[in-house]
């Protein structure tokens, strides 16, 4: 048996799988908590004050990126002991989509920020009491079309405004993705309320690797029908 076809087997079989998951979200993790340290260490200090919503939505900028080069390190890595370069792959989807995820996540956040000063200032502002459920609404369709915008810019090549209108489509075309970004969310927003942002942060290659999973018919999709 030549050394080629050793490493194969050494690379193929169970045990090696998982030892190599493993170590892939670790990596990506630590990478991820790296690339979000900027923002994560002041928004830790910040108490949970309306007012701080603005500052709040500035720190978590350097999020969208770092969640992006960890779906495209997720999805390109090979399970292969002989092969396993999740750094570099988390390094490369990092500069190649920095700029188009800034253009979806920035956005994102100020409409976020925008629904909820306004909620958490209503009576400030003049807001009646059932506006409350539309900008709910609004912020939920916002944040899943966001999650499906993130999703598509980190693993294909599109135009801004074509990510938008695909994500938009597969919001209502894949209800079970929408489902399940919205649990996720929910958890997410669970953990932060019960423990801390930094608890989330360190979740972050597996909140990445649950987007994809929760992704993948969406994914299949624009592969099938939207690429060469």
């Amino acid at each position: 048996m030549s050394s080629t076809q050793a490493l194969r087997q050494f690379g193929d079989g169970p045990l090696s799988r998982i030892t190599s998951r493993v170590y892939i979200l670790l990596v990506v993790e630590l990478l991820f908590l790296l690339t979000t340290l900027p923002g994560l260490l002041p928004l830790v200090l910040l108490g949970r004050d309306p007012s701080n919503l603005p500052l709040v939505a500035a720190l978590l900028v350097p999020v969208g990126p770092a969640l992006s080069a960890a779906l495209y390190a997720l999805r390109h890595q090979r399970c292969d002991l002989t092969d396993l370069r999740p750094a570099a792959l988390f390094w490369r989807g990092y500069r190649a989509n920095l700029r188009a995820v800034l253009r979806v996540w920035v956005p994102t956040l100020l409409w976020l920020t925008v629904l909820a000063v306004n909620l958490s200032y209503r009576d400030a502002v003049g807001l009646a009491t059932w506006w409350t459920v539309p900008l709910l609404l609004i912020g939920a369709a916002v944040t899943l079309c966001a999650a499906n915008a993130l999703v598509i810019t980190s693993l294909f090549d599109f135009r801004t405004r074509d990510v938008l209108r695909l994500a938009v489509h597969f919001l209502v075309r894949t209800p079970g993705v929408a489902v399940g970004n919205a649990l996720l969310v929910a958890a997410a927003a669970g953990i932060t309320a019960v423990f801390s942002e930094v608890v989330l942060a360190m979740l972050g290659s597996i909140a990445a690797l649950a987007l994809l999973r929760v992704g993948d018919p969406m994914v299949r999709m624009i592969r099938e029908e939207f690429t060469p």
